[in-house]
């Protein structure tokens, strides 16, 4: 790197590659301007100017001096890298591998380069390329230990575990016996267990327990070392090894479901439907019986035979495991029992028993197996409980019945004004629902779930204003949207939107929609920081989980529901275009937006000059780090742009597109696809939406809609067509009865 300037400037180049590199990006840009005053077409001097202004967020300006600057020196590895670390910044990763590519050509064993295209690959998934690279690192820098690694897990991301533990076997043949040394035993354990994780997931076992065993003083990780021992065991068949390893892990936390899972599967008493025979029954009853005794503090101990136990055998654990935690006052005792609302009879069994408790508690002050009497609290959590129960079943003026019993007994417990707020929202009182939810934040201002939980029902309710306002409470000062958006708060964007679209306000709607799908892309590029570091602190195992998660993250249930919104609102944009009077901004609105964007200027303004005044920034507004403090003002605060697209239906297969993608398996996803394509007039693509969401579910009535619908329409076309009607009278006809929802699409 500046070779070609005299020993004076390439000092002074070196001194700006530092600067880059510690953050000093004034120093940095002045032995820059040193040396461009001498030799001001000098390429590589002009890159890093770039790269440092890119730093300051000058971001034209940086631009265009590092493409002056590739120009000038196109044969200069330093110039190509630069250019790939501007469009790394900028998120165009596959622009920056082609550069880094460029430089590698020029200077083949660089591995500062190497080293970054290999995260860029690992992060767009290029796998192959991510193995090459890797392997590239490991010829050049043998000695360490990170190289090894990262070349390891490149082979198992690329689908071949088995040559991952022979790399890392080879590794362990370079080491001396005496290692790792006491500083490096943590990071030593966690690459051995990984590679135990490798040979059981190439179906190894007899390999991995036979490693693992030889290893175990080295794993520090002790319980990490017992799971994974007994996991083997299991897969082995060695089943009553199995077993007492899993009661000794018990004996460490005996509230651990997975533990008692695996203790059914050494016993072969484990079903992954939850369905057993008589015989298995009364074995696993007397299992856990004998549980119970040894781990009398267990929780877990008492609440899994509900779920397999029936008729007067699950009475009888019922009232054993109810009894004690209605008196102790447990508010999320029903939230326990919910799962078992799922199993025929056991509901009816639970509602007789709660009535039978509240029926002797009244009465006799005392439960009817027991002597003493309750204090007078067990009434109240009995008739919590049943509200919940009867709010369950859908029936509505039993729950409320129950509820206000308890109120009037004591008055001051907010869970009960949060469960009556829930069984009116239930019941369709959304406005009563959200009034009595603000009644239950106002008794305790300083909880942050009440007061989440009071926004929600406001939302519900249509009360966005009310809602931002209460919502404001647990943000820091300023703008309230800002701060919920960079919390990530989706929860709240997405019931807004959901309101917005309610109130015909499409702009804003699709604003909070596509924020939420902003943050999802925020959270993918969040892990490119994570490739060297997990190599480096050796977290393999998470690591590798992480980027199964991310290969998997856009499935996620609000993800789902951000682009199912999104969608919505571009066909109701489609159907009926802007000029309509339901869908426009109102005047008054946009006036206020102005006021709004004005104010932000100004403060915005002010803090820019108290920065500068303070000297926390540089010239153009930066941190020390080259970030900006100050955040730019929203210029479309009320989505008016997003209004203006040219083709809605375009933007809305975007998203079903990655709907069909992340979530093949959900019904609103062959809904929207139906809906979207019949408005594109694809009629096949719109049969093979009817055919998904026929074999996710025959009996769903939107199923039955949609293929009468299409029936309907493919007789219509064939109608057309026989009579000789032009086609585009067909295609205007076609369309003006999929926007009057003729055949009840919803």
């Amino acid at each position: 790197m500046g070779a070609s300037l005299p020993p004076k400037e390439a000092n002074l180049f070196k001194l700006i590659v530092k600067s880059y590199e510690t953050k000093q990006y004034k120093k940095g840009l002045k032995a820059a301007d040193a040396i461009l005053k001498k030799f001001p077409d000098h390429g590589e001097t002009l890159s890093m100017k770039g790269l440092t202004l890119n730093c300051m967020d000058r971001k034209i300006e940086a631009y265009e001096l590092v493409r002056l600057g590739l120009k000038n020196d196109l044969k200069s590895h330093v110039c190509w890298h630069v250019y790939g670390l501007l469009y790394r910044s900028d998120r165009e990763y596959r622009e920056a591998i082609k550069c880094y590519r460029n430089a590698l050509r020029i200077d083949p064993d660089n591995i500062e380069i190497l080293r970054d295209l290999s995260l860029l690959q690992a992060q767009m998934r290029d796998l192959a390329g991510f193995v090459e690279a890797r392997q590239q690192l490991l010829t050049l820098k043998p000695n360490q230990r990170m190289n090894w690694i990262g070349f390891a897990v490149a082979h198992h991301l690329n689908s071949n575990g088995a040559k991952a533990a022979e790399i890392l076997e080879a590794y362990e043949g370079t080491l001396e016996d005496d290692y790792p040394p006491d500083n490096e035993r943590c990071e030593h354990g966690e690459m051995l267990l990984y590679k135990i994780s490798l040979l059981e997931e190439c179906g190894f076992h007899e390999r991995a327990l036979e490693e693992l065993h030889k290893k175990e003083p080295k794993i520090v990780d002790r319980l990490t070392y017992k799971e994974q021992e007994v996991s083997l065991l299991v897969k082995l068949g060695r089943l009553e090894e199995g077993a007492n390893i899993y009661k000794a892990l018990l004996t460490l936390n005996p509230d651990n479901y997975r533990y008692y899972e695996g203790l059914q599967k050494c016993f072969d008493l484990y079903s992954e439907n939850g369905k057993y025979s008589s015989d298995e029954i009364d074995r696993l009853d007397a299992l856990y019986k004998s549980l119970a005794q040894q781990y009398t503090w267990s929780s877990a101990v008492r609440r899994i035979p509900l779920d397999f136990l029936q008729g007067d055998k699950f009475r009888e654990a019922a009232v054993s495991y109810i009894q004690p935690l209605l008196i102790k006052g447990v508010p999320s005792l029903f939230s326990d029992l919910s799962p078992l609302y799922n199993h025929y009879g056991k509901t009816d069994i639970l509602e007789q028993l709660m009535l039978e408790l509240e029926h002797s508690i009244r009465t006799t002050g005392r439960f009817p197996d027991r002597t003493e009497e309750e204090p007078p609290s067990t009434l109240l959590w009995t008739l919590f409980f049943l509200a919940q129960h009867y709010d369950r079943r859908g029936q509505y003026d039993m729950a409320l019945s129950k509820i206000d019993e308890a109120i009037q007994h004591t008055p001051t417990v907010i869970d009960l004004y949060s469960v009556k707020s829930r069984i009116l929202k239930h019941a369709g009182d959304l406005v009563a629902a959200a009034s009595l939810a603000d009644e239950a934040r106002c008794m305790d201002l300083a909880d942050r779930y009440i007061n989440s939980e009071s926004v929600k029902r406001m939302l519900q309710a249509d009360q966005v204003a009310l809602a931002e306002k209460t919502a404001a409470l647990f943000t820091k000062e300023g703008d309230q949207h800002n701060n919920l958006h960079d919390m990530q708060c989706m929860w709240y964007e997405l019931a807004s939107g959901e309101s917005y679209t309610r109130q015909g306000y499409l702009g804003r709607a699709l604003k909070k929609f596509l924020a939420v799908e902003k943050h999802y892309a925020d959270i993918t590029e969040d892990q490119f920081d994570f490739h060297s570091y997990c190599l480096r602190k050796m977290t393999l195992r998470a690591y590798v989980e992480m980027l199964k998660f991310q290969d998997r993250l856009h499935s996620h249930s609000y993800f789902h529901k951000a682009a199912a919104g999104a969608i919505r609102c571009y066909l109701k944009l489609y159907d009926s275009p802007l000029n309509s009077p339901a869908e426009e901004e109102d005047h008054t609105l946009k006036t206020l937006q102005k006021k709004k964007m004005k104010k932000q200027r100004k403060t915005e303004r002010a803090k820019k000059e108290a920065e500068e005044k303070n000297g926390e920034s540089s010239a153009s507004g930066t941190s020390k780090s080259g970030k900006r403090h100050v955040k730019p003002v929203d210029p479309d605060p009320y989505g008016e742009r997003l209004l203006k697209t040219e083709d809605p239906l375009s933007e809305a297969t975007k998203y079903l597109k990655l709907l069909q993608k992340n979530s093949p398996d959900s019904l609103e996803t062959h809904l929207l696809s139906f809906e979207v394509n019949m408005r594109k007039q694809k009629i096949l693509l719109a049969f093979q939406a009817v055919k998904q969401l026929l074999r996710l579910d025959a009996e769903y009535p939107d199923s039955h809609r949609c293929l009468v619908c299409n029936i309907c329409l493919t007789i219509l076309r064939t109608v057309v067509h026989r009579l000789n009607f032009s086609i585009k009278w067909a295609q205007c006809l076609l369309q003006r009865l999929m926007q009057k929802n003729l055949f009840g699409v919803s």
